[in-house]
């Protein structure tokens, strides 16, 4: 049941991301009357396919790690210049088609968003000192601490709020301490080591207060969801642009990653599993606006340089950016593997603890 459950939720969350993504690209085809010959979920050989009435190819691939729409006209060499190919269309609506894509996923995680804020209401942290959720990977998750455990003690010192505990917790930087904490009603000790915080230099140890809920109308809840998208996106922003100024290896999940954090989330409530699709979707809205070849973002650039310089690009230098794209969308693609392989093995000495990050997602193309 544990392994049907994990997998369905799996399988809703990369369908409905992708799904909604390639929808974007397809209805802004339809709507400036460009002819699309394939809609595809996945990568491969056509596993399920049906033919439209418009003569579009819906088809279910092999690979389910994204999709792509296929518009009449979108190979240069191919295209006649019909007003029903894609090439046949102006830089500026060739631009709206592409951008489509992302802004799908952006609105699909303000309305997941808003959704979880009006049903389950504003999470307010509880000043307790009970944990209300854990950071995989951190020093509470490896000795062993657990969600709903009431911390009583930081070495030997009461701790009787949340804000204490964080305090002496902070101050004991890479030094070991015992931690005294309430699992029920049986008191038990562990011994760990805040790591420290990059950007504060604080002792952090991974752990989460408690949240209580306090209900919010809808227009509170459209405000909460559209200021998460932003506060997602920012974060993601700042802390790539800290990582590449500071020369430091991002800490990148990929598809393993991904649907171990899927999992998680899929037992632990569906309020955690809807956020988690939301924060997927503006993952994977967000890479796509990203200026790489073969990406959203790339086709993007290339259609602003043409209405810059007044030129359409050429075959050559589309199939020569495509090359870059593709060896770089791989590279990260194995980076990213890399990285889950190596959490994998650091949390091996806690059974059934899966070991996640920030997502790294699988791209959607035009």
């Amino acid at each position: 049941m544990h392994f049907l459950q994990s997998t369905a939720a799996v399988v809703l969350t990369f369908s409905l991301v992708i799904f909604l993504h390639e929808s974007g690209h397809f209805f802004l085809c339809r709507l400036l009357g460009v002819r699309v010959e394939k809609f595809a979920f996945g990568f491969g050989p056509e596993l399920l396919g049906i033919t439209g009435g418009s003569g579009t190819r819906f088809s279910i691939c092999l690979f389910p790690l994204g999709g792509f729409v296929k518009p009449a006209g979108e190979e240069l060499e191919n295209c006649t210049g019909k007003s029903d190919e894609y090439f046949g269309q102006n830089w500026r609506r060739r631009l709206m088609i592409v951008a489509a894509g992302p802004a799908m996923n952006y609105l699909l995680a303000f309305a997941l968003f808003t959704g979880v804020f009006y049903l389950k209401g504003m999470p307010i942290p509880s000043t307790t000192t009970k944990i209300g959720n854990m950071m995989i990977g951190f020093p509470a998750e490896k000795a062993g601490l657990k969600i709903g455990d009431v911390i009583k003690g930081v070495d030997g010192i009461p701790v009787n709020s949340w804000n204490v505990l964080a305090e002496t917790v902070h101050r004991y930087t890479d030094k070991r301490i015992a931690i005294t904490y309430d699992r029920g009603s049986i008191e038990s000790q562990i011994f760990l080591t805040p790591k420290k915080d990059p950007d504060t230099g604080l002792g952090i140890i991974g752990i989460l207060p408690d949240e209580n809920y306090q209900s919010i109308g809808l227009l509170s809840s459209a405000k909460e969801g559209g200021e998460e998208c932003w506060d997602i996106t920012k974060m993601t922003v700042t802390t790539l642009a800290s990582k590449i100024y500071n020369r430091k290896r991002p800490d990148l999940a990929g598809p393993i990653g991904i649907v171990q954090m899927v999992s998680r989330a899929a037992h632990s409530g569906w309020a955690d599993l809807v956020s988690l699709i939301a924060l997927i979707s503006v993952a994977i809205g967000f890479f796509n606006i990203l200026p790489i070849p073969l990406l959203d973002g790339g086709h993007a650039a290339v259609y602003v340089w043409e209405g810059l310089s007044g030129r359409k690009p050429t075959q050559e230098m589309v199939s020569a950016a495509n090359g870059v794209g593709m060896a770089f969308l791989i590279s990260l693609l194995l980076f990213a593997t890399y990285n889950d392989i190596l959490r994998i093995k650091k949390s091996d000495d806690i059974p059934g603890k899966p070991a996640a990050s920030a997502p790294a997602v699988p791209p959607a193309r035009r």
